[in-house]
């Protein structure tokens, strides 16, 4: 490779493929000049704008509300306003995350041989499912008149939206590498993401919860213990407190529906914006007779690469802590001067904030060094992020279905505003010590992680020497093993 001061690649014994020998790369890049001509011009075309990016933030911001509504509230839902047991809440719950787990190979299997359009070759799939997703969130929260088939319809339309999720989002966030060539750039874009993505979680919380906050009122709570009591009055007194009850419960199931409508509008104007506001690029390495890596081998390459099995392993264990959004809950059980608490919740914020932008950030550092290895797969982006997106769900699927089954085994009663001691030292157990654990195992992994600084600066220069200056040959058999170091 000319210029990166090392080796130039020697041609292969077969006819008419290359295999490249190993090339060292130098500790210290060098100039920039020696990209060539126009490496400053080339920088300015790769800068997005403040509005692009900000555009790019916002059409990602309705998944994330939703899935902040849907984490908090919908268990709550199925127990208290669908009155499902905590069993079957626990199975709609688990298997509708399995399900959306599962569907990320498989959307990464289709996206991949996606063709380019106009639009690009992502936006289309984000702009097809987005009012399919809209209608299967509604009818999640929606109460049907029947009762037999009433877990089928929850478990039906969760996992139809799971899966309709997964259709946005493994486009959207391989999107990243589509921006701009130039990792910087791309850094910034996650950076913009992944703030206002925090920012939709809080506002999923507080949108629906404010919503739906009357049909979790105090005189619930007293129409379901009069109700329950064994010695009531009289059965006139009886019948009036049910009567009481169902208006409750039918108010309740309104407001969820309102609240599933507000969101489905949320999701619209995302969507807009970010088809507005981003331009797609095509793929800025890709050599003119590369054609895409085909998904099944790609997909065992990117399971043998070491930095994205450590940097997988790690965020994982440390996102499965989070799903009960740990500090917080400590910090409630533990602390009792208001103000110290206030301080806690802050900082224990932007621990929670730093564990998921870090993984997001350093993910297109992965893919990047996993390019330089094999520079003739084409495509390996959406492989890389639909595996990853698969492994985070079904960490997120195993926490809440543990959580939910524990309920269950500690003698959790639905519709009841008190819950037992047991109740509460499961729930102490799940908030505390299980995710310090998992976020110890994670750190530990986390310091094995291969990909320095140094070594991503040496790695973007070779990306670039690669695009400008290598020739292109064909893609590399089943079998090859030759690389670029």
């Amino acid at each position: 490779m000319a210029g990166a001061g090392g080796d130039t690649p020697q041609p292969g014994d077969g006819p008419g493929k290359a295999a490249p020998k190993a090339t060292l790369l130098p500790e210290e890049p060098p100039q920039e000049q020696a990209l060539g001509r126009s490496a400053e011009e080339l920088r300015q075309e790769d800068r997005l704008s403040v509005c692009s990016k900000l555009c790019y933030a916002i059409g990602g911001a309705p998944n994330q509300v939703a899935t902040s509504a849907t984490a908090f509230f919908l268990q709550i839902y199925l127990l208290d306003i669908a009155h499902i047991t905590p069993f079957h809440a626990s199975l709609v719950l688990f298997i509708g995350k399995a399900w959306g787990a599962v569907t990320d190979p498989v959307a990464g299997f289709f996206i991949s041989k996606s063709k380019w359009t106009k639009i690009g070759r992502l936006m289309p799939w984000m702009l097809g499912c987005t009012p399919f997703m809209i209608v299967s969130y509604f009818f999640m929260w929606y109460f049907p008149p029947f009762v037999a088939g009433r877990v089928v319809w929850y478990l039906t339309f969760y996992c139809l939206f799971q899966a309709l999720t997964t259709l946005f989002q493994v486009p959207y966030s391989a999107l990243t590498m589509f921006l701009s060539p130039d990792q910087k750039e791309r850094d910034s874009a996650t950076a913009y993401r992944m703030t206002v993505e925090v920012l939709g979680t809080l506002m999923g919380a507080a949108l629906h919860g404010q919503i739906v906050a009357s049909a979790h009122a105090s005189d619930h709570c007293t129409v379901n213990l009069t109700i329950n009591a064994a010695d009531s009055s009289s059965s006139l007194s009886n019948a009036s407190n049910l009567a009481g009850s169902l208006g409750l419960q039918s108010h309740g199931r309104e407001l969820y529906m309102i609240a599933a409508g507000v969101i489905g509008g949320v999701y619209l104007f995302g969507i807009l914006i970010l088809f507005i506001g981003v331009k797609e690029r095509d793929d800025p390495y890709a050599l003119n007779s590369d054609k895409a890596i085909p998904f099944f081998k790609g997909l065992r390459l990117t399971m043998k690469h070491g930095p994205y099995l450590k940097l997988t392993a790690s965020f994982l264990l440390i996102s499965t802590a989070i799903q009960w959004m740990i500090p917080f809950a400590v910090m409630l059980v533990t602390i009792p001067n208001l103000v110290l608490a206030y301080v806690v919740a802050f900082v224990s914020g932007l621990s929670i904030a730093a564990s998921l932008l870090l993984p997001w950030s350093m993910l297109p550092d992965v893919v990047d060094h996993f390019r330089l290895l094999n520079p003739h797969a084409k495509g390996p982006e959406t492989i890389f992020y639909a595996s990853y997106v698969f492994f985070t769900k079904m960490s997120a699927g195993i926490g809440l279905g543990i959580s939910t089954a524990s309920l269950e085994f500690a003698g959790y009663k639905t519709g009841m505003c008190r819950q037992s001691s047991t109740v509460i030292l499961t729930l102490k157990i799940l908030i505390g010590a299980v995710p310090a654990i998992l976020i110890v195992i994670g750190l530990s992994i986390l310091l094995f992680y291969p990909i320095t600084e140094k070594s991503r600066k040496e790695t973007e220069f070779a990306l670039e020497l690669l695009r400008r200056s290598h020739r292109s040959t064909d893609n590399l058999s089943e079998n090859e093993d030759d690389t670029w170091l």
